[in-house]
């Protein structure tokens, strides 16, 4: 089931404006696959542009698929059989109409038998006589990001626009899949923000069957999902694997995932670094600390399907395979609830900058933890910096059917007083949490409506 093509107004904006401009250009598009590059690429296209989906068959095949394809707007093209990449593209700028677009969809796997592609392109668009616009997209990141941005690629400042598709914001999968907003939340949290995620859980009744289909059953289409993805950007998927079970089931610390490792910390650094670039972990450090010097660093899984397949799936693949489904969906609630609370957690951090609390506008919101004043370790959900620098918001987070409000503004008064860092800045409290019906001139309700209206 397609879902209706929702948001992208930003890249849409981009790609239009190169498209509509006299002038021919290359525009890049790249990002984890199943987010919805080529949806979007077939959006733009107009019906005279040139759309070819590349595969991993042998170049001299990949040339007659593209000729045939060509053919479909410039009759004949594709009864001549063309030599080389550099003949059919030559061929295609003399033939084609002006504004021409060729659009190439999964362009890594061409490089790959034909190293020397991007060159001929090059050479093309560098061409006075040049007529066509040429879209490149890939799902491997490191491949794109290696044809694209490093400085010796052929293709190097030769784009007019670079556009990375990222998931979609949380506040969207309400709309996409007709759910309440708690089931929302709850949908967000297993799901994350691809798109093509939701349309396969929207074929099902519900999340228990969406979920036991597509994820635990062996059979199931995510069954190996997060395989797929480390194959696609690293050179070898053994070490990112390791790294992202490590992460998602406690070890946050360098020392600790080293140590699990057995590998000295030093060797760590540049794939921990290359896994945020993809966007599958973030590095935190508490609210107030310098992110350069911080010793205070913690390494969490970004991505909530990674999360959810490493805690539930991973752990629990010998019974899987003996199709134990019912047995590991069971076992696994309490993951689910826990993985809910954290992901409702990490999407109230990423509201208070998208929120007009208290008529204030704010940064957005990071943890704390440390040492309080009595010398004790405390931990605050959130705090924040006003854009103008005058308030501080701390705030509670809460996954639960009915919040004690008195109970937990006692409790964050408390860690305020505590907290070491001194202020001049006005205080403002907030509470994040299902019940919203509750006003007082002193702190700040904020029920997950705001937070999906806020996060879109």
């Amino acid at each position: 089931m397609r879902l209706h093509f929702m948001n992208r107004t930003r890249e849409i904006t981009k790609l239009t404006r190169v498209l509509d401009s006299p002038d021919p250009s290359l525009v890049v598009i790249y990002g984890r696959r199943r987010c919805g590059k080529s949806t979007l690429l077939q959006h733009v296209a107009k019906k005279t542009d040139i759309y070819f989906l590349a595969d991993q068959q042998e170049s001299p095949l990949q040339v007659q698929s593209l000729a045939i394809e060509i053919g479909r707007t410039i009759p004949g093209f594709g009864q001549v059989n063309y030599p080389s990449w550099e003949v059919l593209l030559s061929v295609l700028q003399h033939q084609a109409k002006k504004g021409t677009t060729l659009i190439i969809d999964e362009f890594p796997y061409l490089a790959q038998k034909s190293p020397e592609l991007p060159s001929i392109i090059q050479k093309l668009i560098d061409n006075q006589q040049n007529k066509i616009n040429i879209i490149i997209c890939g799902s491997s990141q490191r491949m794109m990001q290696g044809l694209i941005l490093d400085y010796a690629a052929p293709l190097y400042g030769r784009a007019a626009e670079i556009i990375k598709v990222r998931p979609l914001e949380p506040g969207w999968i309400k709309q996409a899949l007709s759910l309440s907003t708690i089931e929302a939340v709850e949908a967000y949290s297993v799901w994350g923000g691809v798109p093509r995620y939701w349309e396969l859980a929207k074929t099902y009744q519900n999340q228990k069957e969406a979920c036991k289909e597509l994820v635990l059953d062996r059979d199931g289409i995510l069954h190996s999902e997060p395989m797929r993805l480390l194959l696609d950007d690293m050179r070898g998927a053994s070490q990112p694997h390791s790294l992202l079970s490590l992460i998602a089931n406690g070890s946050n610390r360098l020392s600790e995932i080293a140590g699990r490792l057995g590998k000295p910390a030093t060797s760590l650094t540049r794939p921990l670094a290359n896994l945020i670039e993809l966007g599958y972990i973030k590095r935190d450090h508490p609210f107030g600390e310098n992110p350069r010097s911080t010793k205070k660093t913690i390494y969490r899984l970004k991505d909530p399907f990674l999360l959810f397949w490493y805690r539930v799936v991973l752990p629990n693949h010998s019974l899987l395979e003996q199709d134990l489904i019912d047995a590991v969906y069971a076992e696994s609630q309490n993951n689910f609830k826990a993985q809910t609370a954290e992901i409702w957690e990490e999407m109230a951090r990423k509201s208070t900058a998208h929120l007009n609390i208290a008529n204030i506008r704010w940064k957005p919101g990071q943890r704390w933890w440390g040492n309080g004043r009595d010398g004790k370790n405390m931990e605050i959900d959130i705090i924040a910096e006003s854009l103008n620098n005058e308030f501080l918001l701390f705030g509670e987070v809460k996954w639960e059917e009915k919040t004690n409000i008195k109970a937990t503004i006692s409790k964050l008064k408390k860690s305020i007083v505590n907290f070491p860092k001194q202020t001049e800045k006005k205080i403002i409290m907030a509470v994040w949490c299902k019940n919203n019906k509750i006003k007082n001139e002193g702190y700040w309700i904020i029920s997950p409506e705001d937070v999906l209206s806020g996060l879109k």
